[in-house]
């Protein structure tokens, strides 16, 4: 049914936004407004992109590559907060509309993306004379059409049309599945015996949980998207523990849930079929193409390299949990030993910290305070500024100077309508050439106290504040005057780098002091107990290693399928993957199993997974270039803020890395970190 001119100028996301920073108006938003809002967002990209291509002028900068980064803004827009929402407050009516757009929107970006004409004009372009931004924009242009193949004959671009297309749906059907299988693979208990080992907060939580599912007076435990999941460090039950992890590590197995192994096996196939018709050996090939690693094989080598290392300290690990128990262990029996070690060993119970890590305060007084010392921002909620959920909260960020400097989003409970796991993303990306300032949101999934109570968080937690906030600082810091430089629009490898080392600041002395203090006595966490934190980093890295190993060895597994292989049952070649790359523990499951692992079927990370890690050689060389200059000081925090957050994608990210390091990053403290060497 064609939509009316009513309709449209009803439509608040057609609309300029009268909010600060143009954040949209979330108070007149609703699911119904979607679909006409892209559909008139599809045809006036298309229009634009028309003019372009169509141009009678001799191709130039400014009526090629320039009006090609102002085309599409409203479709931009348009997909920021839609699939803000569908990721972080989804219904049946979101979904529905994201299974009709996300093959839209792959058939758009190719009618796009596959268009010789507009290559062709691309190539004309003369960059002699621009500047460095406006040239490496025409550069990362011509390079696009040509890996995303506008170059190939009719047949094979009609081939890659319905493979992104399929790979679209599949994707979308995967992240959906998976989110429909964490929530049915809550675990339910019917007496807090259960339960015993967490505390009454937690307890109360499981009970609340329970009572919105119908189960008054029994106690539901959530999961989060990894395979290791919070309660198994404090659960004194055995059998609780074996309940709860095997409900973890069996989803998407079809048992009691969608079996999303056949998704993957099926996108795994599909994406080896594309790669090939791009001319390379493999998705993970293909994936590699554009990223900072130099080659498929530098990345094969990197985790190579780690693996021996890490499963033997890990395995040191497991003697001495089982040492510890008294028994053999089992894989559920892991973290809550493993905590027990780190207490006997260090004196560390990191459980019993949670009274110190109180969520108002470390965000207010940890993540915020550690950026107002190290870049003088300051922050100021804003409620009377409406986010897209009553969770979802509000803050404005000023500079030094009194400037604005955007909206940051902060949404930190867990809830049934959100994907699992913590992220980050843009609802307006920075851009001189609009004028636009960043607003960006924080995902977390903390499990929602009852009313009243306040919200403690675990450490590991404390640290997914710490690193989601750098990914913010990341996009608020862009100064940029492209859309496709802005903020975290950089090589995926390259992307986790700045939110790692934001975590450096959880234990530093003048932070951790401010933020981690009792939440009903207000008494600082004591200096000896930071002083054992500190000294107890590295246990534990055996196995955070190895099930992170694991999880990127068997993503690289899955996307280095040759074209045509077959894979055969899923879990047999899981199975067999871990094994041939030296990292199958019984005892340590990757961090994320096939069928639920978003990262790499639901999200950018395909062939990606290996990010973290290769970032983490960067952000290790950061951390020590911070304690070489002193630490905590405004003038190391402008430094990083110039040479590097703020530059988004307009200078290659490696040089970017020089300019602020002196020169290139060397692999030794990431060693030294995990205990590699």
């Amino acid at each position: 049914m064609p939509i009316t001119v009513d309709e449209l100028r009803e439509n608040p996301l057609l609309r300029e936004s009268p909010l600060p920073y143009r954040l949209p108006v979330f108070s007149e938003i609703r699911a119904e407004h979607y679909l006409p809002a892209f559909e008139k967002a599809f045809a006036d990209h298309l229009a634009e992109i028309e003019a372009i291509r169509n141009n009678p002028e001799p191709a130039d900068f400014a009526n090629t590559a320039e009006a090609m980064e102002r085309s599409g803004t409203l479709l931009r827009h348009v997909a920021l907060v839609f699939f803000n929402i569908s990721s972080s407050d989804t219904s049946e009516q979101l979904q529905a509309i994201e299974t009709a757009i996300a093959p839209r929107l792959s058939e758009h970006m190719d009618a796009i993306q596959l268009d010789s004409k507009l290559y062709e004009r691309f190539s004309q372009i003369d960059t002699a004379g621009l500047d460095r931004e406006s040239g490496r924009l025409v550069e990362k242009y011509r390079e696009e059409f040509i890996r995303m193949g506008a170059a190939l004959d009719d047949q094979a671009k009609q081939r890659l049309r319905e493979l992104n297309s399929t790979l679209s749906e599949l994707s979308t059907k995967f992240s959906q599945d998976s989110l429909a299988n964490l929530n049915s693979a809550a675990v339910l208990f019917d007496e807090v015996a259960e339960l015993a080992g967490l505390s009454s907060n937690e307890i109360a939580a499981a009970a609340s949980a329970a009572e919105q599912t119908g189960n008054l007076g029994k106690y539901l435990l959530t999961l989060i998207q990894p395979s290791a999941q919070p309660a198994l460090e404090s659960l004194h039950n055995r059998q609780s523990r074996r309940r709860l992890h095997e409900a973890s590590i069996s989803r998407g197995q079809g048992l009691t849930d969608t079996r999303t192994l056949d998704l993957a096996v099926q996108m795994a196939t599909l994406r080896a079929e594309r790669a090939q018709i791009l001319g390379f050996e493999s998705h993970a090939d293909f994936e590699t193409s554009d990223q900072t690693a130099p080659s498929l094989a530098s990345i094969n080598s990197m985790l190579g390299q780690f693996a021996p290392a890490a499963v033997k300290n890990a395995l040191a690990e497991a003697a001495a949990l089982a040492e510890e128990a008294g028994h053999s262990i089992e894989p559920w029996d892991w973290s809550y030993y493993s905590e027990k070690v780190r207490k006997s060993r260090y004196d560390v119970d990191l459980p019993a910290l949670k009274p110190y890590f109180e969520l108002e305060r470390v965000l207010n007084d940890g993540v915020f305070y550690a950026a107002n010392k190290l870049y003088g921002l300051s922050f100021t909620e804003r409620p009377d500024l409406q986010g897209y959920h009553p969770d979802a909260r509000v803050w404005e960020i000023h500079n030094d100077d009194g400037s604005g400097l955007g909206l940051f989003i902060g949404d930190y409970y867990t809830r049934d309508s959100k994907n699992g796991g913590a992220w980050m993303n843009p609802l307006v990306e920075q851009s001189d050439l609009f004028g636009w300032q960043s607003v960006v949101v924080n995902n977390l999934n903390i499990p929602k106290p009852p009313a009243g109570e306040p919200t403690l968080l675990s450490y590991d937690e404390v640290v997914t504040c710490f690193h989601e906030f750098g990914h913010a600082l990341h996009g608020l810091f862009s100064d940029v005057r492209y859309p496709r430089f802005s903020g975290t629009e950089v090589p995926r490898d390259f992307v986790e780098y700045p939110s790692q080392v934001n975590e450096m600041w959880i234990l530093w002395p003048e932070i951790v002091s401010n933020y981690a203090r009792h939440y009903e006595t207000g008494e600082p966490l004591p200096e000896e107990t930071i002083e054992k934190l500190r000294a107890a980093k590295l246990w534990g890295e055996g196995f955070a290693t190895t099930e992170y190993l694991g999880a990127a060895l068997l993503d690289q597994a899955w996307h280095q399928l040759a074209p045509g292989a077959e894979p055969g049952d899923p879990l047999a070649f899981e199975a067999a993957a871990l094994e041939n790359a030296g990292v199958s523990l019984d005892l340590i499951p990757p961090r994320y199993r096939t069928g639920y692992f978003n990262h790499i079927f639901a999200g950018g990370y395909s062939a990606g997974y290996y990010a973290y890690i290769w970032s983490e050689v960067l952000d290790a060389e950061t951390v020590e270039w911070f304690k070489e200059n002193g630490g905590l000081s405004r003038a190391n925090g402008d430094h990083f803020r110039k040479e590097l957050l703020s530059v988004g994608n307009r200078i290659d990210p490696l040089q970017a890395f020089r300019n602020f390091r002196g020169r290139d990053a060397r692999i030794e403290p990431l060693l030294t970190r995990r205990g590699l060497n």
